[in-house]
Order: structure tokens, then C-alpha cells, then sequence
């Protein structure tokens, strides 16, 4: 790990502090559908595409890519949650990383591909970021994908959680856009519905 910025979700406890872990193990072991960001990245590409999940929390999102055929890689900084993951979806692979991290050195060094066709950003990941690290993150992330790759970004532009920051949708397109991104779509919901001020879910692409 190097010295990169702590994260909202560090100064706010991270795990420990939110139940997070706890949260989501309980909806998992009872049966939950929690598998609408799954669902839609799936869409996004072909069967056997190389995923990055980014942010990848207990692995959820990503182990359910996997068991849909694809190669996914997870990072995750918190170690609880690294563990969690571990514990879990023992076939998942996933690092402990900063997503600052994730460069094309260090993955290529630890003997994993340089390149997807898909970085999944979701659960409120990037309003949980390090503060003044959005444009820093995406054009971390920009350097991952392959020529064809997109990014898929969710979060709550307000009133996410207690330790998340605002992000209204205009100052975050601007953040792509310096970041070498353009936004391909904009939905509401991972069921693609409408634009809107509660949540966004975005497809990001090369610009």
C-alpha cells in the first residue's frame, strides 16, 4: 500500500463504524436481490470479459459477475472487508488496494492484467473517495480500460450516506470530462430508468 489519501469511508470508521459488512452478509444469507449492478454490467459486455471491480466492498457485485462467466479482478482497501470478501467468495480474486493504486505497474507486478472491458464504480464508491480524488481516481481508471472500455458509476448525488459527499451529476460530468472520459449514458436506476436527482447510474467510455 502506499501513503495515497484516506477515504471518507476511512475517516468516517469504515466498516466497523457503518455495519456494512454486516448489512449486506444479512440481506445476502437471506436471499436478497442484490444483484441490479451485476445485472447491468453483465449487459455491457460480452461473456469471458476481463472486469474490474474497483471499491468492491465484501465482493458482491463481483462475484456475481464471475458466476456469470466473466474474469473479474476485485480491489478493495478496507481490510475488514478484504477478509469479508476473502471468507465469502473464497474463488474471487481481490488485492488490497487503493484504487490510486491501480496502476498498470503495480497490477502487472502482482501477475494480473493491465487491461478490462469493464471497471465497475458502484455503491456510492466515488462519493466516499478521498477528498479533491475523483479526477485523480477516473484517470486512474481510464488508464485500466481496454481501447473499447467503459466505466459503470453509481451513487447518490445527495443524501447518501451520513459520511459521503454531495456530487451533483453536473459537477461529476465535469470531473469525467477533465479526466479524459465522456459520459455514454445516464440512467436513474440499474433497471435503466430515467435520469434523475436521486441516484446515478452512469456508463462512462474513452473520450
Amino acid at each position: 500500500m502506499t501513503d495515497a489519501p484516506r477515504t471518507r469511508w476511512e475517516l468516517a470508521g469504515g466498516a466497523a463504524a457503518t455495519g456494512y459488512a454486516a448489512r449486506f452478509g444479512d440481506l445476502i444469507d437471506h436471499g436478497a436481490d442484490i444483484d441490479g449492478e451485476a445485472r447491468l454490467a453483465d449487459a455491457l459486455v460480452e461473456r469471458t470479459a476481463t472486469i474490474l471491480d474497483a471499491g468492491a466492498g465484501i465482493g458482491r457485485v463481483g462475484a456475481a459477475l464471475a458466476t456469470r462467466g466473466h474474469q473479474v479482478l476485485a480491489a478493495e482497501k478496507d481490510p475488514a472487508l478484504v477478509a469479508e470478501s476473502r471468507a465469502r467468495y473464497p474463488d474471487l480474486p481481490v488485492i488490497r488496494a487503493d484504487i490510486l493504486d491501480l496502476t498498470p505497474t503495480r497490477l502487472a507486478g502482482e501477475g494480473h492484467r493491465t487491461g478490462y472491458d469493464l471497471i465497475v464504480l458502484v455503491g456510492n464508491v466515488i462519493v466516499l473517495l478521498a477528498p479533491q480524488t475523483e479526477r485523480r481516481v477516473l484517470a486512474t481508471l481510464r488508464e485500466l480500460l481496454t481501447p473499447a472500455g467503459r466505466i459503470l458509476v453509481g451513487f447518490h448525488p445527495a443524501n447518501g450516506p451520513g459520511h459521503a459527499r454531495a456530487y451533483p451529476f453536473e459537477e461529476f460530468a465535469a470531473d469525467v470530462a477533465a479526466s479524459g472520459l465522456r459520459v455514454q449514458h445516464r440512467f436513474g436506476t440499474y433497471q435503466l430508468g430515467g435520469p434523475s436527482d436521486d441516484y446515478v447510474v452512469a456508463v462512462l467510455t474513452r473520450a
